[in-house]
């Protein structure tokens, strides 16, 4: 796919939005399972089920997925999807790419080991590796727009509104 492909795929999509905004709100959703074998939570990814379980630093076996790992994954695959979106719309050839992303959590918070630990990342760092011949003002480029778009990340650097409910069944 070249830019103008992309641009030609796009454009009824950006105009319907431009015409009635309220189309371009949508809810995503996610719903998972509790395992009654063991302690996991059976994730319905629209694709497969994937099983979510401890993490082995916390007492997991390592078979299940870690969900700070799939957290990660999910930065990765939308700051993949829109480094190459990004690529395409201005024109810089990739010959090459990958997105790697790092989290350091401190287990001792998410045990109840220590009450000043925090649970949860306390540092997130993603790094994209590219093989091109683009100009440095275009890989600028290029960074500044995938940041911009990338849903994932802005969504974990902006920290949106949460909340949290419980319904007996």
């Amino acid at each position: 796919m070249d830019a103008a492909e992309l641009r030609a795929m796009q454009a009824p999509i950006k105009e319907r939005y431009k015409s009635d905004p309220s189309a371009a709100v949508i809810t995503l959703k996610a719903k998972g399972s509790i395992d009654n074998e063991g302690i996991a939570c059976k994730v319905e990814t629209g694709r497969a089920l994937a099983v979510a379980g401890l993490h082995p630093a916390t007492g997991g076996s390592g078979l299940e997925l870690c969900s700070g790992d799939m957290l990660l994954e999910a930065l990765v695959a939308c700051a993949g999807v829109t480094l190459k979106s990004v690529a395409t719309a201005v024109e810089v050839p990739l010959k090459s790419g990958n997105v790697i992303a790092e989290g350091d959590l401190d287990f001792r918070g998410t045990l109840g080991v220590d009450k000043e630990a925090p649970v949860g990342f306390e540092e997130i760092r993603l790094r994209f590796e590219i093989g091109t011949d683009a100009p440095q003002d275009k890989l600028d480029l290029l960074l500044k727009l995938t940041e911009r778009y990338c849903v994932v990340y802005q969504t974990i650097r902006n920290g949106p509104k949460v909340s949290v409910s419980m319904k007996r069944v």
